[in-house]
């Protein structure tokens, strides 16, 4: 006889089988929920503002120049590049080269010969020994040969260069030891109160930039900025960087040196009743900026065009209406089309 059980034992185990393989796939195949916070799409004054990069530099005519006077060794740096120094205070210590000592040993020996053959010549015009014009000739190469000596005399007496004013090194063109010719640059100095800052910038936003303008300085490595206007505006593109040129004057007391690096910020504008989304929810794909925008707790990806930023929002040119929310934490774990729980509510 068979046993009805046994025949209805495996086919409730398959139905629970199946029960459970369906309550699992239900499961693997539930929407993600992703914890977001939102911000709502709002209008107002945008305080259109860039940065800007650049240096310190001399101002034209403010720049000193100091060369070697003839070939030396650089034998002390007294003053580096970024030092501020006085009128006469020594910058660099030169010592004539070998050659330079041959010379002025050379130029010595020429002018005392030159002075005993023309005190000769005169004796032996006395005697009516030689013509004037011998003794003319003795003249005027004792003449030569003095001038010789005593420029290269004066030379090295200038081996020691000195500040022909206030100001800050801006260069040093040697090393100590190092042998330079007669007439290299050895020490570029910018005057005390004659420093400006270069920027670079785009010429189609130079072109932008108001009239009376001030630009907020900040040198690299410091937190403290300062408030100058703008100088001028060269609009001519520099060939290596093609970026045109805004330059403003540092005052004195601010302690920038010449070459430091600095950065500007200076406004272009107001935009009134532009549409603006926290910076935070702004996301880039290959260069494309976009958002996700929320509404009925579904996260839409929405392509947008920015705008200029000021403090923690960015402008929005277009992609986006006022009174739409956007997703601002919690945005990178976010897919198209995916489910939201925003961060504060209830479920």
């Amino acid at each position: 006889m068979i046993d009805r059980k046994s025949l209805f034992l495996p086919l409730l185990f398959g139905l629970s089988l199946g029960g459970c393989q369906s309550s699992t796939d239900t499961a693997a195949t539930a929407d993600p929920v992703a914890t977001i916070d939102v911000a709502a799409v709002t209008t107002g004054n945008i305080d259109e503002k860039i940065t800007l990069y650049g240096a310190a530099e001399a101002n034209g005519a403010g720049k000193y120049t100091l060369s070697a006077p003839m070939e030396a060794i650089v034998q002390a740096i007294d003053a580096p590049v970024g030092s501020r120094v006085s009128r006469g205070q020594v910058l660099v210590r030169l010592s004539p080269s070998p050659t330079a000592r041959l010379d002025l040993a050379t130029a010595s020996a020429n002018a005392n010969a030159a002075d005993l053959a023309h005190a000769r010549a005169r004796r032996l015009r006395a005697d009516g020994l030689v013509s004037d014009a011998e003794v003319e000739t003795a003249r005027a190469a004792k003449q030569t040969a003095d001038a010789a000596r005593a420029s290269l005399a004066t030379r090295n007496g200038a081996l020691v260069l000195r500040a022909p004013a206030s100001g800050t090194v801006e260069v040093v063109g040697a090393s100590a030891g190092e042998l330079v010719a007669a007439g290299a640059t050895i020490v570029s100095l910018v005057k005390e109160g004659d420093l400006r800052a270069r920027f670079g910038v785009d010429p189609a936003i130079a072109r932008r930039i108001p009239a009376g303008s001030y630009v907020e300085v900040t040198a690299a490595g410091s937190k403290a900025s300062f408030n100058v206007p703008v100088a001028s505006v060269d609009n001519v593109v520099d060939p290596v960087t093609k970026l045109a040129s805004v330059y403003v004057r540092i005052p004195n007391e601010r302690g920038v040196g010449a070459g430091e690096s600095l950065t500007g910020r200076v406004s272009l504008g107001n935009i009134a009743g532009g549409i603006t989304i926290p910076y935070a929810a702004l996301l880039d794909d290959g260069g494309q900026p976009f958002v996700f925008t929320v509404m009925n707790n579904i996260a839409k990806r929405r392509d947008i065009v920015v705008g200029p930023r000021t403090g923690d929002r960015i402008g929005v040119a277009s992609g986006l209406k006022a009174g739409e929310h956007v997703a601002t934490a919690g945005v990178t774990a976010l897919e198209d089309g995916m489910k939201v729980r925003i961060q504060g509510r209830k479920k």
